[in-house]
């Protein structure tokens, strides 16, 4: 009787062994991430990242200083740690969205750059973009200018900000100059007229912040969905959710080759009809002529994380994987590692409400265990979380939605990244 019971104790904890290694394999949800102290301030919110050329990360973000009145602030970390926080602009009247963000960018010759969005109307939804230059590292910077001429009072937002050449920068914009701007007819509830087209728009700015090859890239595209473009040895390569005359809202890839645009790519296999925008825009990132994109759709209303690889620079896709844990919500960040691998975050559902997932990924398909960031609920005002590398470390920064909301910081080393 007691070998009995002892060969059943074996068994059961062979079991458990192999249920706990079977479950490991799909989520891993014990964080390899350790929180610092983030230089944003409580009342902050709408992060986003990127990373120089020599391992440093920008961060930006919006403080509410009272009525009205907001800072875009940044800080830069570098050496495991936060300098102290400057202020890019302030005023009243911005655009505070959770989902349409400003954004910092490094150019070439050292100069950074930064987006924000003011009210031009009292309607809702229409503001315009302003974009300023600093070439003394924040200490001062350059009267905004507005890379849309069109003057109309419509919404120009979900700005991709990139580095095209020295001292150069190129920015790529939703833009609502054919859109019927009405009363509580459009917004980031995602819903306009069938009539309605909002616009995919390009154009460079000089270091001397004179405007060129501005161009519509689309003339239909979704309504308040985030775009994302990065720069190649071929050239530039944006990505973003697309609009048919059937409602259907896939992304799209478009690339500026030779000082031309190519017709937009619609990545295969979803097919999502939607009648509104679910705001979830794309994700592109790129290690010389590798890109990845990775996208959040709910086709056959099934939700679902991809991601696609590409080795020359945006041609051509292999087919998506799927990234998720089985109920995403969506809200992606994509960054490439050294060794054309990819780390997706996005924000996935669990039984305490949300959670801030990443999973490492690899062109021939295979994946490693998710793990979780952050814990993280599902309301718009914890907004997108964002991911970028330094040299030997992952930076993640997200808002912890309370209230008193605060952008955090957590740090993880690339080597712990399975």
């Amino acid at each position: 009787m007691k070998q009995l019971w002892r060969w059943s104790n074996l068994l059961l904890m062979i079991l458990v062994l192999m249920v706990g290694a079977a479950f490991g394999q799909q989520a891993n949800h014990s964080s390899l991430v350790r929180e610092v102290e983030s230089p944003a301030a409580v009342g902050s919110g709408e992060a986003n990242l990127f990373a120089t050329g020599d391992g440093r990360i920008l961060m930006s973000w919006l403080e509410k200083l009272g009525d009205n009145h907001h800072a875009l602030k940044f800080a830069i970390f570098k050496d495991s740690k936060w300098s102290a926080p400057k202020i890019i602009a302030q005023g009243k009247d911005w655009v505070v969205n959770w989902a349409d963000f400003p954004s910092l960018i490094e150019l070439k010759d050292g100069a950074l750059m930064a987006h924000w969005l003011v009210k031009s109307s009292t309607k809702t939804f229409a503001y315009n973009i302003q974009i300023a230059r600093s070439k003394d590292g924040g200490k001062t910077w350059s009267k905004p200018l507005v890379p849309h001429t069109d003057g109309t009072i419509t919404e120009h937002g979900f700005v991709s900000l990139l580095p095209v050449g020295q001292g150069q920068a190129a920015a790529v914009w939703l833009d609502g100059r054919k859109f019927t701007v009405q009363e509580g007819d459009h917004g980031h509830s995602g819903h306009g007229a069938p009539t309605d087209e909002m616009t995919l728009r390009y154009a460079a700015i000089n270091e001397h912040g004179k405007l060129s090859d501005e161009a519509q890239v689309d003339g239909r595209v979704c309504d308040c969905c985030q775009t994302s473009a990065v720069v190649t040895p071929e050239g530039v390569v944006v990505a973003y959710r697309d609009r048919s005359e059937k409602e259907v809202r896939d992304i799209s890839i478009i690339r500026l080759v030779n000082g031309k645009w190519t017709a937009p790519h619609t990545l295969p296999g979803d097919d999502w009809q939607i009648e509104g925008c679910p705001v979830n825009g794309p994700s592109l990132a790129a290690r010389e002529n590798h890109v990845v994109v990775a996208w959040f759709t709910a086709a056959k209303d099934v939700p679902q994380v991809k991601i696609a690889f590409s080795k020359d620079s945006g041609a051509t896709f292999t087919q998506a994987v799927q990234v998720d844990d089985g109920k995403p919500l969506g809200r992606i960040e994509a960054v490439m590692l050294p060794d054309h691998s990819a780390l997706v975050v996005w924000l996935e559902r669990t039984e305490k409400g949300a959670a801030i997932r990443a999973r490492r990924l690899h062109a021939d398909g295979s994946k490693g265990q998710s793990f979780t960031v952050a814990e993280s609920n599902a309301a718009r005002a914890s907004g997108f979380p964002h991911v970028a590398l330094t040299k030997n470390e992952i930076v993640f920064a997200w808002t912890q939605a309370a209230t008193q909301p605060r952008v955090q910081v957590g740090v993880m080393k690339l080597t712990e990244v399975k």
